[in-house]
């Protein structure tokens, strides 16, 4: 049985992209210590200075047509930037947010609602998240209740959604939401749009969930009490939404996948160096097997999941269907993340737990990538569904 993409691409092509990608961004990341991110890690504080870097040599503006004023690129360019990122301890989950939220107004919105939606964010002005769970529905997304109910010229949408990282650091976010309740459409796929909805709107609120994964964002649970939306908020034809929502979603994985393999790398890459170092027994634990292996399979686990990311990326790139390659990427990323951080843990023994040493701080942002922004169960039950053809265990 093969799963290999119908999309055609020139490998050295898509290479060569990264690696300009990768040292463009090295030159920035440089100027960012990893205790600059963990200070504002810890005090939940944006890394505002970091971001602006990245606004003024281009890199937020990358998958935005040149055209536009943006830098070009795509999905290659886009996960690259962010593994890169990570590689070096910088975990800057708005770049993820804005990066796939920006997605389906790129590609469904009109040329106004780019120049008013996306434009902004190319420099850095403006910041983007996502907003699509719900406390009752949580992965069941089609169960979803949040409403928008036409009123004159527009909309009002009333509803709530949970797990919202980065709403209060967010100039707008991009809400899924129900034009045609539930129970009133013939398939559950039907009556789902898309409306881009500014965070400081009135009805807008924002209840920060008690939640520390390692990110200078936090969680938030998000109201819509009746807020008024004008007709240029809706991207798309009313009710068709649902492409454009799993166009987003793919971007999602990909870059998820890449902020866990950097991540995993970041921590191999200390894990390492504390191993040629310590020599309780005289000689570098290093060279112990119990050691070496562990980290061995760790590091062949992350560059496989970073090859099916890659793939991945220049698939959606092309403009075929990357969904089932995009799921593949994440849930390999995310358990090879988990795999090397535990590693690292091991290898630093006792002082893996000690704060100042980094390795116990990676955990908890590994460790949720397993879960979010959809658990690797659902993962499984798509792959052995739509790429085994076994039946539909939910």
């Amino acid at each position: 049985m093969s799963i290999a993409s119908e999309a055609q691409f020139d490998q050295a092509r898509v290479a060569e992209r990264m690696r300009d990608i990768r040292e463009a961004t090295r030159v920035v990341s440089e100027g960012f210590s990893r205790e600059y991110m963990r200070e504002c890690i810890d005090n939940h504080r944006f890394p505002q200075e970091a971001w602006e870097a990245l606004g003024e040599y281009g890199l937020l503006g990358i998958t935005i047509p040149e055209d536009l004023g943006g830098s070009g690129g795509g999905q290659v360019e886009l996960v690259a930037l962010m593994e890169t990122l990570a590689e070096a301890g910088l975990v800057l989950p708005m770049l993820l947010l804005t990066g796939f939220a920006r997605v389906p107004i790129i590609r469904n919105g009109t040329p106004r609602q780019i120049e008013r939606f996306v434009k902004p964010t190319i420099s850095g002005a403006e910041k983007l998240c996502f907003a699509i769970t719900e406390p009752d529905a949580g992965t069941n997304s089609f169960a979803m209740s949040t409403l928008a109910t036409p009123d004159g010229d527009g909309y009002r949408l009333t509803g709530r959604k949970v797990f919202i990282s980065g709403a209060a650091d967010a100039d707008r976010m991009l809400v899924v939401a129900r034009t045609q309740k539930a129970g009133e459409v013939k398939r559950r796929t039907e009556g789902m749009s898309l409306f881009v909805v500014d965070t400081d709107a009135p009805g807008v609120e924002l209840q920060p969930l008690n939640i520390d994964v390692g990110w200078p964002e936090r969680q938030y649970l998000v109201f819509f009490d009746d807020v008024k939306l004008d007709a240029g908020r809706l991207i798309g034809n009313p009710g068709q939404g649902l492409a454009g929502m799993f166009e987003a979603l793919n971007s999602e994985r990909l870059l998820v996948t890449a902020m866990s393999v950097g991540l995993g790398n970041y921590a191999l890459k200390k894990a390492v160096a504390y191993a040629n170092e310590r020599k309780p027994f005289g000689t570098p634990i290093g060279g112990y097997q119990a050691i070496q292996h562990r980290l061995a399979e760790a590091k062949a686990e992350l560059e496989a999941a970073r090859l099916m990311m890659i793939h991945a990326a220049a698939t959606f790139d092309a403009g075929s269907d990357a969904g089932t390659h995009a799921n593949m990427a994440k849930l390999l990323g995310s358990r090879a993340a988990v795999k090397a951080v535990e590693a690292a843990l091991q290898t630093h023994g006792g002082y893996g737990f000690d704060r100042d040493y980094d390795i116990i701080t990676l955990w908890p942002s590994a460790r949720l990538m397993e879960v979010a922004p959809i658990n690797n169960e659902m993962l499984l039950n798509y792959i052995g569904e739509h790429v085994l053809g076994l039946p539909k265990s939910y």
